[in-house]
């Protein structure tokens, strides 16, 4: 792998962005501003032993941030130094499956009264029954105010007592005093709920809710343990002293339908007690609707199974200024009916499906976006996916480090469940920045690229424009096109423009599906192994077009064997001698018949062929062999079945090496298929034959008023 950071390299996550503390090149302006600065272990001093980078799914150092990490044993400990001013961490970690323990906490070698505990119960989490996962979600998140404020180069060390603990990142927060009561709100505690979290408070915030309506719900300062959802929340504000002092401990939130709307959540934590993913039970903060003209800001969010589950109608939410960390499945999902709504300036990390997704089932979703988010390690699908929805964007977002099943960003027509709305309208995709996102999917056994266009389960014909985007470390493709249901739908109106690649793994362009794309003004440097992979799948479906629009540079070389797949950085490989170079090639042609599509042409499979529109010569056969090649042999196959009769087909051969000009290859000559003997013609080249697109006109056939050829075969041998 190329590229990846350096051991001794500090990367931060400072308003935002990645900030490189040492040898790593600054990224774009994209994600969230944020009120904290991360700081990775494996830049830290260390007693224990780095581990990564790695990228195979399931293990420890691929699910955590930067694919490194540091494991400790009893003694030895993970020393930062604070990038700021400071009072408060959080401590990204995992341990062994059922141990916990504690970390002793030291500031300038000074060690805190306080301990820092560690546990994995809510870690490993097993789904088997969504194909190609394994025992993931291996971190959580840990936090602790420290009593005192440190400053930017002081140390702050963290140290096994005992238990082994990987350390991954530490969060550094300068956190605000408490706030304090709004006048005439009503306090929780006044109808009787426990700050100290050993009685049940369910039915004082029912209380509260019920006696503040149109104005505020305060929570003070402390822990409130409740045990049942609240329902019927409209036209009122719940507020806590801030999300480190006001925490409610419940797994689920808020569960209801419907909502008059007008609620406003902010400022206090929701802290679940979710160890495992079970779809059917709402284990989420908030499940189903709060209603038009609602908000959701300044929340910390964890433990649970979904954050933000969204159904109904919620016209108009906002939800701004989150922390979502440690969901057994999505950080948020607008699912079906979303209007207007507004995610954005959030930061997630660590959810076991995708961070942040619009689903548009039963519905569309509808003038919708995701904006300025920084998402990292999403460890079971994507960082941000929109499945299906009318005039979507993602703006200037930030994801970071996705693993199995997942790609940074996600476009996709991949429907679930019935009735779905695909993608429609015009799909924004602009200024984002992806680091190391993209993964190998298990179940096909191929990588998924940073940003996937997928016509999973229909066709995608929305005006896809995807601008101003940098992927950066991807370890595999950095723009894919696919029909991931490999029923072969097409993918089309899509734009790519002003993108810089840097250090992908394999390729730039990981083309599988029929359809076009137009690529303007896209830089690359440190491609791995080609510019461009174009192979759609299955092999019959239909060529991908590559449309140049000027400016790009760095990815014009294509990937020459569609039998392999790339390997992170792997050279281009000499093609086989012996190779038929037009097998699974896109064809297209200037008509068919029928099913007799121009791909059965090139799919290893003499029964089935190709047969153009009938009585109209002349027609046309054309094959992209993906590069340039110094051909000198074809050989044209018609079903060796002696049901054909034997016949004559009149052809010429052109050429070409961009695709638009043509020049005769060998003039027409009459070749003769005759079953007795294969149904097979040879045709051999000039020794001065280079071309990458092979055209076939036909201008009679003496059997069969159409061109007709069930395989065309182009070999480098005479």
């Amino acid at each position: 792998m190329t590229s990846l950071t350096s051991a001794g390299a500090a990367v931060a996550l400072a308003a935002g962005t990645l900030v490189a503390l040492g040898s790593v090149p600054a990224q774009a302006a994209a994600g969230a501003t944020l009120p904290f600065t991360s700081v990775e272990a494996e830049s830290a001093t260390t007693t224990g032993t780095r581990i990564g980078p790695d990228y195979t799914q399931g293990s420890l150092a691929s699910e955590a941030s930067g694919r490194q990490a540091v494991r400790i044993t009893a003694g030895q400990r993970v020393e930062f130094t604070v990038p700021r001013t400071a009072n408060a961490l959080n401590l990204s970690y995992s341990v062994p499956d059922g141990q916990s323990g504690t970390l002793n906490v030291y500031v300038n070698g000074t060690r805190l009264s306080r301990t820092l505990a560690v546990t994995s119960k809510y870690s490993y989490v097993d789904t088997g029954w969504i194909a190609g996962s394994r025992t993931h979600h291996l971190y959580d998140n840990a936090r602790l105010l420290l009593g005192q404020t440190v400053q930017p180069g002081d140390k702050v060390a963290v140290e096994s007592t005992g238990t082994q603990v990987t350390v991954d990142v530490a969060d550094f927060e300068q956190v605000a005093a408490a706030a304090g009561q709004p006048a005439g709100s009503v306090s929780v505690t006044s109808k009787g709920a426990d700050p100290s979290g050993q009685g049940d408070s369910t039915q004082a915030f029912r209380d509260a809710i019920a006696a503040a309506q149109g104005g505020t719900v305060w929570i003070p300062p402390g822990d409130y343990r409740i045990t049942s959802s609240l329902s019927g929340v409209q036209n009122v504000t719940l507020q806590g002293a801030g999300s480190w002092y006001s925490v409610v401990h419940t797994s689920r939130f808020i569960d209801q339908s419907s909502s008059a709307g007008n609620v406003r959540i902010r400022d206090f934590a929701v802290i679940g007690e979710v160890t495992e993913r079970v779809d059917s039970n709402p284990d989420n903060f908030v499940n189903g609707s709060l209603g038009p003209n609602s908000s959701v800001s300044g929340m910390w969010i964890q433990h649970l199974k979904v954050g933000l589950w969204l159904t109904g109608n919620n016209d108009n939410l906002v939800v701004e200024n989150n922390r979502i960390l440690d969901t057994t499945a999505d950080g948020l999902n607008l699912n079906g009916n979303a209007r207007g709504v507004r995610v954005r300036n959030n930061f997630l990390r660590n959810q076991g499906d995708d961070a942040l997704a619009m689903w548009s089932l039963y519905a569309p979703d509808t003038n919708s976006s995701f904006d300025n988010n920084t998402i990292t390690q999403p460890n079971l699908a994507n960082g941000i996916a929109v499945y299906g929805g009318t005039d979507i964007a993602v703006r200037d977002n930030l994801v970071s480090d996705t693993n199995a099943l997942g790609s940074g960003i996600a476009l996709s027509n991949q429907k679930f469940l019935d009735p779905f709305s695909p993608l429609a309208g015009t799909i924004t995709v602009d200024g984002n920045t992806l680091v190391r996102t993209g993964a190998i999917n298990p179940n096909w056994n191929h990588p998924m690229g940073a940003l996937r266009v997928d016509s999973y389960d229909s066709a995608i014909n929305a005006a896809v424009n995807i601008t101003n985007t940098t992927i950066t470390d991807s370890p595999y493709s950095a723009f894919e096109f696919v029909s991931g249901g490999g029923q072969g739908y097409p993918v089309r109106g899509v734009t790519v423009s002003g993108a810089t690649v840097r250090s992908t793994g394999t390729v730039v362009v990981q083309a599988e599906a029929q359809g076009a794309a137009t690529f303007r003004d896209v830089t690359a440097t440190q491609v791995g192994a080609a510019g461009i992979y174009n192979c759609p799948y299955p092999a019959n479906s239909g060529a991908f077009t590559l449309t140049d629009g000027g400016g790009n540079s760095g990815w014009s070389s294509t990937w020459s064997d569609c039998s392999t797949w790339p390997q992170p950085g792997q050279s281009n490989p000499q093609p086989d001698p012996n190779r038929n170079l037009a097998k699974g090639r896109p064809a297209t042609a200037t008509g068919s018949q029928d099913v007799y599509t121009p791909g059965r042409a090139v799919d290893g499979d003499a029964n089935s062929y190709w047969e153009s529109a009938n009585n109209a010569f002349p027609q046309s056969l054309t094959v992209d062999l993906g590069s340039t090649y110094a051909v000198r042999r074809l050989v044209l196959k018609l079903p060796p079945s002696s049901a054909w009769g034997a016949r004559t087909e009149t052809v010429t051969v052109l050429g070409s090496t961009d695709g638009s000009s043509f020049g005769t290859v060998v003039g027409a000559q009459g070749y003769r298929f005759d079953p007795a003997t294969g149904n097979t013609a040879t045709v051999t080249l000039p020794a001065s034959t280079n071309l990458r697109h092979l055209r076939l006109t036909v201008t009679g056939n003496t059997g069969w008023p159409a061109g007709q050829f069930s395989e065309v075969e182009a070999y480098l041998t005479s």
